[in-house]
């Protein structure tokens, strides 16, 4: 008869000797989790955090703007735009070049939440829709607004960034 196989263990069981069932596992349980597998896994939650608040801050803004400035023009997606680019360059500047904070305090703020809140393919769309429409005019004024506004927030926020 074989001696039975010593397994590492999943982190529950780690003290129990291996039951027949464990060995025939195909991947024998570790003992030690994986630690990259771990950081990853906080990676992934941090930016799904940061997402849920951007994507709802989104939503609220958009009908804020829609119910103060009417739907021909799409002023939020406009507005939108131009503070998650502030917010983008600012953050990025200021966190490599004034303070040291962990890494994924950039994957919350820029990834999660500035990633769900800043609305470029709705732009994209809009766009697309006031071109289909022959609206010429809000095509021209929503290209040149968000790319030159944002463009220049980006600018804004890494030089607020910069500031002693």
């Amino acid at each position: 008869m074989r001696s039975p196989k010593v397994l590492d263990g999943d982190g529950v069981r780690h003290n129990r000797p291996p039951s027949q069932f464990a060995l025939r596992l195909i991947t024998p349980t570790k003992f030690k989790p994986d630690l990259s597998e771990i950081s990853l896994l906080k990676n992934f939650l941090s930016i799904s955090v940061a997402a849920i608040f951007g994507a709802n801050l989104r939503y609220l803004l958009s009908r804020i703007a829609a119910r103060q400035f009417g739907p021909v023009f799409p002023y939020g997606t406009l507005f939108i735009n131009v503070i998650g680019s502030f917010i983008v360059g600012f953050f990025i500047i200021w966190t490599t070049e004034r303070v040291l904070i962990d890494p994924r305090w950039r994957l919350l703020i820029v990834i999660g939440f500035c990633g769900s809140f800043t609305t470029f393919s709705s732009y994209a769309f809009e766009t697309m829709a006031h071109f289909e429409q022959g609206q010429w005019g809000l095509v021209v004024i929503n290209i040149l607004s968000n790319n030159l506004l944002c463009l220049g927030a980006a600018l804004a926020g890494m030089a607020f960034g910069r500031i002693g």
